[in-house]
């Protein structure tokens, strides 16, 4: 137990030290101070004029309230998803209960220091309010028809509750992400007419739709298009046409059909390096047992896990953040594995060392970083300090060709993009003005401007230079 609090406070300090990536983390913190700014909370903007229509508002309401508590920072930034991550271990925590305590706990750590996991917790993405909402409707599912019967009625709500959170977290993918396990779990166990006989469909569905529905209506009213995009682009297109050409907002990612699985090996890190003793576990999940209630539970825990890689196996654009929703389910499937094979002191030191592991690489790879200042990191952080403590009054941050989401967020949305050599002509123009580009751009200037602009610092593969 001390190990997992030690772990969290390691990566919660951590939050504030290093830059925000780009793209991503860049991006989404800057769309949330856009919201913050504008006092926005319906549309979230992509650029001044230019709305959001990729993702649903909820984790950029978490970021630009932070904002309001700590300030506009990385660490603001950073810190509502890292809390999404411990609401997700208090679930597990629950959920589990007091009558399984070393299982409760052997899933809380292997989740936390799964690769993935442990990443992702605190990253600036949409992707661990997904996570939650996952894993509510996944207890709210399995509590509701297996949970102490006084609190069953309770805990169907659950089911509920996490749909209308996933539509506001990433949208109906929350659903479809946690219905193809629980019906896949349901037609294997015969349970399919009890699940529909015991649960509130009805007034459970327009709860949700009611949590999510006013703010599609409010955005689509707002900015016309916004739910043609959403749901045919962002939930057909993205998955299933290669190199789509209709992203808005950066590039489709084409992997090989099937990489998902890579994905989840890669996330469950270290502990997937332990599959071979689960393969050659005495008892395997047969179906023979399917009915007895423990392997009920770990057939349950493990459809669930997998069931990402079950979607997305046909899909080509697709990262690494899409195997998260299903994490929880492994962990709780390998913490159920773990109990059993005893004694608890061999389990409490193979949980130990995968810890250590995932805690010490991360607090090494963030000293090395700190130590190069950062020289790997996707980011002008660093850059944009230098511009601030060098300009003089009326010197403008110019971004050429592109403008950097870092170079956005760190000077609070006042750099200027000039995409065009004529643009870039204009701006140096009207008097000293700093540009920030990459050296590939740079190489490939016409020489009128290199005569021009003289290089006043170098971060990794960025330059910032002054007219």
């Amino acid at each position: 137990m001390m190990l997992l609090v030690a772990g969290l406070l390691i990566k919660l300090i951590s939050l504030g030290l290093f830059p925000l990536f780009d793209s991503t983390e860049s991006r989404y913190a800057e769309i949330g101070r856009k919201m913050f700014e504008l006092n926005d909370w319906i549309t979230p903007w992509y650029d001044y004029g230019v709305p959001f229509w990729a993702k649903p508002p909820l984790a950029f309401w978490l970021t630009a309230g932070s904002y309001h508590l700590f300030g506009v920072n990385a660490f603001a930034a950073r810190v509502p998803h890292f809390l999404l991550g411990v609401a997700i271990l208090w679930v597990i925590w629950g959920w589990l209960g007091p009558r399984r305590p070393a299982e409760r706990l052997y899933a809380c750590v292997i989740l936390s220091v799964s690769v993935l996991f442990f990443i992702s917790m605190g990253a600036v993405m949409t992707d661990m309010a997904l996570a939650l909402s996952c894993i509510l409707m996944m207890r709210g599912f399995w509590q509701g028809m297996h949970g102490p019967e006084q609190s069953r009625a309770k805990e169907r709500w659950l089911l509920f509750i996490g749909a209308g959170i996933g539509l506001l977290a990433k949208g109906p993918i929350a659903c479809i992400l946690t219905g193809v396990p629980i019906v896949l779990w349901c037609l294997l166990a015969g349970r399919l007419q009890e699940a529909l006989r015991s649960f509130p469909w009805v007034r459970g569905t327009l709860l949700a739709l009611a949590m999510s529905l006013p703010w599609y209506i409010a955005a689509e009213l707002k900015t016309p298009g916004f739910i043609d995009y959403f749901i045919v682009g962002e939930h057909w297109h993205r998955f299933l046409t290669p190199h789509w050409q209709g992203d808005r907002y950066g590039h489709a990612h084409a992997f090989p059909h099937g990489a998902i699985w890579i994905f989840i090996l890669i996330g469950t890190l270290p502990w997937s390096l332990l599959l071979p003793l689960f393969i050659g576990w005495k008892k395997p999940l047969a179906l023979r047992d399917i009915h007895n209630k423990a392997r009920l539970r770990q057939w349950y825990f493990l459809i669930w896990g997998l069931s990402p890689g079950i979607f997305f196996t046909a899909a080509a654009n697709i990262i690494w953040t899409y195997a998260l929703p299903g994490l929880a389910g492994l962990a709780m499937l390998a913490a159920s594995w773990l109990a059993r094979r005893g004694p608890a002191r061999r389990v409490v030191r193979i949980l130990a060392a995968g810890m250590l592991i995932v805690v010490l690489g991360w607090s090494a790879y963030l000293a090395t970083e700190y130590r190069e200042g950062w020289g790997s990191f996707s980011t002008t952080r660093d850059l944009v300090w230098q511009y601030q403590k060098k300009k003089q009054p009326g010197e403008p941050l110019v971004g050429y060709p592109f403008l950097d989401y870092s170079t956005e967020f760190y000077t609070q949305g006042k750099a200027i993009k000039a995409a065009t050599e004529p643009e870039l002509e204009a701006a140096m123009q009207r008097g000293h003005a700093y540009v920030a580009m990459h050296k590939t751009p740079y190489k490939n200037l016409p020489d009128r401007f290199k005569q021009r602009l003289h290089v006043v610092a170098t971060h990794g593969d960025y330059l910032l230079l002054k007219n």
